[in-house]
This record gives C-alpha cells, structure tokens and sequence, in this order.
C-alpha cells in the first residue's frame, strides 16, 4: 500500500534504507514519527544532524566519539591497560566487549576486513592508521595485540594479514578463542562468550 501523502511515502522510504528495516517497520516508524509532537520529531532531526556534524573517529584508535573528545574516552583514559590493544571490526564490536566488563585494555578499529571479492583491500579499512601506533607515543608500551575479528573468511583473512605486518615489530600477536559460531557477528554474542573468546586468546 502506497499512502496518498508525499511526505510520508519519502519518510517511509527514508526508513527502509536503514539496515535490517523492511517496508512494514518503516510505515511503523513514520506513523509513530507522525502521531508524536512535533518538539519530539525536532529532537530526533537534530539527533540525527548532530551525527553528521559532530562525530569524527578518534585519531588513535579510530572508533567514533565528538570532535570536542578526541582521542576518545578509552583512549585519554589512564586506567585502561595500555600493554594491549585489541582490534575489531567496527565500533559496534568494541561496545560488545566493553559490556563484558572483563577487558581492560585499549582498542583499534577497522571498519571493515579485507574483501577481495567487494573490492576491498588492506588501503580502504584502518590498517595503515594501526601501524602508525608502534611509531609513534605508544611504540614501546603496546605489547600484544589481540585479534577480535568477526570468524568469517574475511576476518580469517584479515587477522592473517595483520598477524604477518605486526610480528616483526617485536609484538605478540594473538586471536580470541573459538566458543564463537563460525559466521557470528560480535555484536550478537552474549558477554559470557566474549569474554571466555578473550580471556582464552591464542598467539597466532
């Protein structure tokens, strides 16, 4: 069904490009953004203003945080274990080890693993940005460097391509443990699991 407003159709449509959003959830969320007031449709559209406008990927470890808190709170932070660093994926993977409460070190993210067959290569996710590190404030501090990639043939690649870049520059380099279903997201794991993967970690 196509409604007869013009403006609720290109919300709709607006809705069902965001990711796991089918036609229906989005009639869902465009009645609901119709039927509330219009101070709560404004702070929704400045929430999503302030994405564009106010968030950056900290200089370090490039997970995402404001333009006034960069680096990042993890990264400022003189409590984290700074020995260690673990690389994930995307920012998503990050929150689902911070959840855990277990690992208290600090963090690299990708966004994204190498892809051969999308066309992605180690120049288009964070790989050049995790080696500046060892050369720079960190070098000498970081001594392991934990692995935390999605267990997909993409992240076995990845985690092999960056096992052989950071293993000549005198650094252990370890993986999570299996305990993980083999094409699980991160994201979706329980803590229990994430944090028996890391606390069980291997050198590769």
């Amino acid at each position: 069904m196509r409604y007869t407003s013009a403006a609720i159709e290109a919300l709709i449509e607006e809705f069902a490009k965001l990711p796991g959003v089918g036609r229906k959830t989005a009639q869902r969320l465009a009645m609901y953004v119709l039927h509330e007031p219009r101070a709560e449709a404004e702070k929704l559209a400045s929430a999503l203003l302030d994405v564009k406008d106010k968030v950056i990927r900290c200089s370090v470890c490039q997970n995402v945080t404001d333009k006034e808190s960069d680096p990042c709170a993890v990264c400022s932070s003189r409590a984290r274990d700074r020995s260690v660093i673990c690389v994930v994926e995307s920012p998503v993977d990050m929150l689902a080890f911070e959840k855990t409460g277990f690992y208290k070190g600090l963090y690299h993210v990708l966004h994204g693993v190498i892809s051969p067959l999308d066309g992605i290569g180690p120049d288009d996710i964070k790989v050049r940005e995790l080696l500046v590190r060892f050369s720079g404030q960190e070098s000498g501090e970081v001594k392991e460097v934990v692995l935390a990639l999605n267990p997909t043939i993409e992240g076995e690649t990845t985690s092999l391509y960056l096992s052989k870049l950071l293993k000549p520059l005198g650094v252990q380099v370890t993986k999570i443990a299996r305990g993980i279903p083999v094409g699980a997201e991160l994201e979706f794991v329980d803590e229990a699991t994430l944090s028996r993967a890391m606390e069980g970690r291997s050198a590769m």
